[in-house]
């Protein structure tokens, strides 16, 4: 079964991170979570299928082919969360290998109840799973999976989809130290990294020709206005896709095409922004493949084996707790 956050509490979140985020000087930012209500879950599944945004299927293809070796890494009873599960679609190739082996728990965790959902759609005709999601922030999620596993049980932690590009690399460190400290000795991690491709490459896969991710990305402040009561006009702002060659990532931002005054009553703000001004949406950070290794050890893990997929420059790593 899912189990609901409260409603409230998230429309307090939410509320304090706009604005925190939308106070900020010289950049003002909103978190990349956020991206992702129902609507912009639904346009990000969209994105997955755009040619120009080569991720998804990337990741499908090393899953696909090195399922079985992955699951044959993990011995004894195993059970699996996964932070930011999405739909679920790209996880289902992992739990059925594991599947076939034993009965499997699997524990989405995610922000997004709509993703939940599907997630349980996607995956609930596999033969003997059991999936409890938990409509939580990651780690909150994965801390009540742990604490609730059973002497004896392993754990395999999934954070597909290059998601660890949304944080700058100490912050990325610092999270998969923090994904340690619930974890036991044995336990691992299969972590996704995007790895860095020609810049043409990677800008189209942020700023696609249809405009599609620009829709994903305007939608938070659709999203602003509909939870929070926000005036912010829609079309006053565009997509913007760029490339921080010093931090090796995108950046997605949101310009303003006018000076302009927005408010947002729920959170008590009143913001100004200048012709030309930028909302920093979402970092993604791109590795070269032998960087995941260091990053790893650093973190308490030791990363035990590597599969790639050269069509796309892709690696999953996966990651043992020391």
């Amino acid at each position: 079964m899912i189990q609901p956050a409260l409603s409230t509490r998230v429309d307090s979140a939410f509320a304090e991170a706009v604005r925190a985020g939308l106070s900020k000087e010289p950049q003002k930012e909103l978190p990349s979570m956020y991206l992702y209500d129902e609507v912009g879950s639904a346009l990000f599944e969209v994105i997955t299928a755009l040619p120009e945004y080569g991720v998804t299927r990337a990741e499908e293809r090393v899953l696909t082919e090195h399922a079985a070796d992955i699951v044959a890494v993990m011995p004894g009873n195993v059970k699996v969360a996964e932070l930011g599960s999405g739909s679920g679609r790209k996880t289902r190739r992992i739990l059925e290998a594991l599947c076939k082996k034993q009965p499997t728990a699997y524990y989405p965790i995610e922000i997004s109840r709509t993703a939940l959902q599907l997630c349980r759609r996607e995956l609930g005709d596999i033969e003997r799973i059991s999936i409890v999601g938990y409509e939580r922030d990651y780690l909150a999620g994965l801390s009540e999976v742990s604490a609730k596993r059973k002497e004896g049980e392993r754990l395999l932690v999934l954070f597909l989809g290059s998601t660890i590009g949304n944080f700058s690399r100490l912050a990325a460190t610092k999270f998969l130290q923090s994904i340690r400290s619930m974890l036991a000795p044995g336990d691992a991690l299969l972590l996704g990294t995007d790895l860095l491709k020609p810049l043409p490459t990677l800008i189209a896969a942020y700023d696609d020709p249809i405009g599609v991710t620009a829709a994903f990305n305007l939608n938070l402040l659709a999203r602003i206005n509909r939870e929070l009561g926000g005036d912010f006009p829609l079309d006053a702002f565009e997509h913007v896709a760029r490339f921080n060659s010093e931090a090796r990532s995108i950046e997605m931002h949101l310009r303003a095409k006018r000076a302009l005054t927005a408010h947002v009553p729920s959170a008590d703000l009143r913001v100004e922004f200048r012709e030309g001004e930028t909302i920093w949406t979402e970092s993604s950070h791109k590795y070269a493949a032998d960087e995941v290794a260091p990053m790893a050890a650093d973190a308490g893990f030791e990363c035990s084996h590597q599969w790639r997929d050269e069509e796309w420059q892709f690696a999953e790593s996966l990651l043992v707790a020391r």
